[in-house]
């Protein structure tokens, strides 16, 4: 559901998995956790394949919390991992749904991974406990991993388990699965809703959601998997790829807030850099919405470089209208109204040096329920602007969206209940204009993926959330 304490729109999680020469994974694992948690800041964990087992150690908490002082070194050293930042989509925020999820079976035991959200998780719930299987926790995530090592020991092999499983799952999934044996499967689902890629270097390779993780771990960008893939990944080496047998696929494509908003600048996904898409998406909002003005302003940190291309296009000179409190972590906790109306005063303090007497272009990524943006555009006047007009570089979010959001219901997105004069009006602007559909996938128009946009167009083949809560 929307945080009601927030007006963004929050991604589900960050997968990686290494597999390596050495015994360093672990380390590797946490600094690629760190690089990726801006997916994810509820809880953390990592699981290694040791003696024919698997060890993990979770918590709720960013990584850095979560493996603080010498937890770190608890963790057995070992070439292979798998580790997880969690945003809570599905089930409460508790250390039992902080993944990975370690599911013991008749000869053995896997940690799973994931990113998404599965449509049809609570009949695969009832089935696996038709067949006796029992859960300890309320996410999505623990059905995965059931289903796969329901099947694996079905199979009696990994790989033709995991197919089987990913085959059953309807929704948005990235999946890395770690075996005690070592091995290690990384899937994306047929539609490609979500990101994942593979990095190499002489010691191994590694998949993640993002590429950024790559470059931080001193890994070369190798490529993306491909929608509908199965790798396998033994002793550091891709030894087998495979393709899920879907009966019906949406040919939805990659999530478009995956480059609005969700990904870092520095990643590249599916082809396409994260900063070149929203540099572009400026240009266009800048060649669909212009307007007089002294300056241009991002909201830090999407805005910003969607504010550059709007500079660009339009010969508005740039300028910094925010100085952003990076201090202030996710735990920061707003007991009274009066402290919750506050924390973007407390995030986000103006530059009156550059927003006094000026005409301000504020160029932002999104406007979810309208409550933040109408606090920054009343911060920016108070601190002297002269007007304020708002430009967003994403169509106006009207539809929920079941495929790894916390947006899963309609009734509080402004777009819903006011046309974009009303919701000008609303938050204080002088001005508002949000880019075209196709001014988007114009900007995007680099990506090897096409894209989904239900959450703008409404076009949703399944309608059903996950309702595992």
């Amino acid at each position: 559901m929307i945080n009601k304490h927030f007006d963004k729109v929050h991604e589900e999680c960050a997968v990686f998995g290494i597999s390596i020469d050495t015994d360093e994974a672990v380390g590797i694992t946490y600094n690629a956790l760190l690089a990726l948690q801006h997916r994810g800041q509820e809880g953390s964990g990592i699981a290694v394949a040791c003696d024919n087992s698997i060890f993990c150690h979770k918590n709720i908490g960013l990584a850095s919390e979560v493996f603080c002082g010498k937890k770190l070194e608890t963790i057995p050293k070992s070439y292979v991992a798998v580790g997880h930042n969690r945003y809570s989509t599905t089930g409460t925020n508790t250390i039992k749904n902080v993944q990975p999820v370690v599911t013991e079976y008749l000869t053995g035991r896997l940690a799973t991974v994931h990113n998404g959200n599965i449509t049809n998780a609570k009949s695969l719930k009832e089935t696996l406990k038709g067949w006796g299987v029992k859960f300890d926790a309320t996410s999505d995530s623990e059905v995965i991993s059931s289903l796969i090592a329901y099947y694996t020991v079905k199979y009696e092999d990994s790989l033709k388990g995991t197919i089987k499983a990913a085959e059953m799952l309807e929704g948005a999934y990235t999946l890395i699965v770690l075996c005690g044996n070592g091995k290690m499967i990384a899937v994306r689902d047929p539609n490609g809703y979500r990101p994942l890629c593979i990095g190499k270097n002489p010691h191994g390779c590694v998949v993640a959601s993002e590429s950024c993780a790559l470059d931080c771990c001193g890994f070369e960008f190798e490529r993306d998997i491909k929608p509908g893939e199965v790798v396998l990944i033994e002793d550091g080496k891709i030894t087998e790829i495979s393709s899920l047998k879907k009966e019906k696929e949406d040919k939805a494509g990659l999530c478009i807030f995956e480059h609005v908003y969700f990904a870092r600048p520095d990643s590249i996904i599916d082809g396409l850099s994260v900063y070149d898409a929203r540099f572009n998406m400026g240009k266009v909002l800048a060649e669909e919405y212009p307007v007089d003005a002294d300056v241009v302003c991002g909201v830090p940190d999407s805005g910003l470089e969607a504010a550059a291309g709007y500079s660009a296009a339009s010969g508005i000179p740039l300028a910094t209208g925010f100085i952003k409190n990076r201090y202030v972590g996710r735990s920061f906790i707003y007991p009274t109204q009066i402290q919750r109306e506050s924390v973007v005063h407390i995030k986000l303090n103006p530059l009156k040096v550059n927003i006094k007497d000026k005409k301000i272009v504020l160029v932002d990524d999104s406007i979810v329920r309208g409550t933040t943006s109408e606090k920054i555009v009343r911060t920016l006047k108070n601190a002297g602007a002269k007007e304020v007009h708002m430009r967003i570089s994403s169509p106006p979010f009207r539809y929920a969206c079941y495929y790894g959001t916390d947006i899963d219901n309609e009734e509080n997105l402004i777009a819903n209940k006011l046309a974009i004069e009303g919701i000008c009006k609303q938050i204080g602007a002088d001005s508002l204009g949000y880019i075209s559909i196709d001014g988007l996938k114009n900007a995007c128009s680099q990506s090897q993926l096409p894209f989904c946009t239900k959450c703008f167009t409404g076009n949703v083949s399944d309608h059903r959330k996950n309702d595992l809560e």
